[in-house]
């Protein structure tokens, strides 16, 4: 008696045309998701710095026009986070970033001329909603643009130390967990390279800043398009060998896998490196709307990226009575491209090692059947 252990020919080729209809399926699911567009209304916020709550799960935005830093949900409801009318009248919040060994929402605090000077890092507590500290940001003293100082963007470290750009002074600012401020960085290789001071925004320097988990911060610089990588030991900088420039580079954010995101009012970048950023190159470049005025960058929720279009241009020109303002995912379709290439493969080898299995299995039930005969 044989023994008829070996199923249908009508069973493997069901799971055939199974594992097939995955590999055809599998990527135009991943294609076809769209990119997340958040629209929020909050009459005349006009936000420039954007940062993403991972405990709280929401956006908070900043204001060049109010004393105010806001919420903003995935489904766009806003709600006021903070308001501190103990800062100095119609200053502005610029960087935002989240320290999460304290549970602190950090903002970079700035006064545009005509008013006083005001440069400042307020700290304030999540839980409590109330000011931690607020740190005046020394001046370096030496004259010349650095007497009108501008603090911009903000990164922090995993032990609570916040690192400012002043844009203006072409230096970079640390406040420590208690509030203790000094002047971290003033390198030879911020002011190394040429700048044409007949371009558009030529007076703005060093901007975005991000903190890497190994030890470093990369900053980027808009009036001459390049980025640099600073010790957070010495406040060392040297420039990150691109393979092309990032003009009028404004925001910076690092997403878990260690690619780069940069951005301009025009541009959004997706950097990578093979050697911590010695040297790295533009894998993919993809245009955002200019007339929204895109300011600053976040990785939120699974590692997605998000651009602020807060229209900040139009506060900066004493326009008024915008109330609807945009939180837009930014994909790169070269890097789905990879994904999908990736999901064939694996699909791919799956498929042989079934049929591989199925063939062995043959042979083994068909020896079997020899010896029982």
């Amino acid at each position: 008696m044989s023994l008829r252990l070996i199923p249908s020919n009508s069973s493997p080729l069901l799971s055939i045309f199974f594992l097939l209809m995955l590999l055809g399926h599998a990527p135009t699911q991943i294609q076809a998701r769209k990119p997340h567009v958040i629209n929020f209304r909050s009459p005349n916020l006009y936000p420039e710095g954007i940062t993403w709550d991972p405990s709280a799960q929401h956006f908070i935005v900043g204001s060049v026009r109010d004393r105010t830093l806001v919420s903003v949900s995935d489904a766009g409801v806003a709600e006021t986070l903070i308001s501190d009318p103990d800062l100095p009248e119609n200053v502005t919040f610029l960087g935002l970033a989240i320290d999460a060994s304290n549970n602190r929402l950090l903002a970079a605090v700035h006064a545009d001329e005509p008013l006083p000077p005001f440069d400042a890092l307020a700290a304030y507590d999540l839980r409590t909603r109330r000011r931690v500290f607020l740190s005046l940001l020394p001046s370096d003293g030496g004259g010349g643009d650095a007497t009108r100082q501008v603090a911009n963007a903000v990164a922090v470290d995993f032990k609570g130390n916040a690192y400012v750009t002043n844009s203006a002074g072409n230096f970079i600012w640390k406040v420590n967990e208690r509030g203790e401020a000094s002047i971290f960085s003033k390198s030879p290789a911020f002011t190394a390279h040429p700048v044409d001071r007949d371009s558009p925004y030529s007076f703005c320097s060093l901007n975005g800043i991000a903190y890497l988990s190994k030890g470093y911060l990369l900053v980027v610089q808009s009036n001459t398009g390049k980025m640099f990588k600073v010790s957070e030991d010495d406040g060392t900088a040297r420039l990150v060998l691109l393979d092309q420039d990032l003009p009028l580079a404004d925001g910076i954010a690092v997403r878990g896998d260690g690619v780069v995101l940069v951005n301009s009012m025009k541009k959004f970048w997706v950097l990578k490196s093979q050697d911590s950023w010695g040297e790295g190159v533009v894998y993919d470049e993809i245009d955002l709307e200019e007339e929204r005025f895109p300011t600053s960058i976040t990785v939120g929720n699974d590692e997605r990226v998000y651009v602020i279009y807060g229209h900040a241009l139009e506060a900066m020109m004493g326009n008024s009575g915008r109330e609807i303002f945009g939180i837009v995912e930014v994909r790169s379709e070269k890097e789905n491209r990879e994904e999908s290439v990736w999901i064939f493969v694996l699909v791919g080898l799956g498929l042989a090692y079934f049929l591989f299995w199925r063939f062995q299995m043959r042979r083994l039930i068909t020896n079997l059947d020899k010896k029982t005969t």
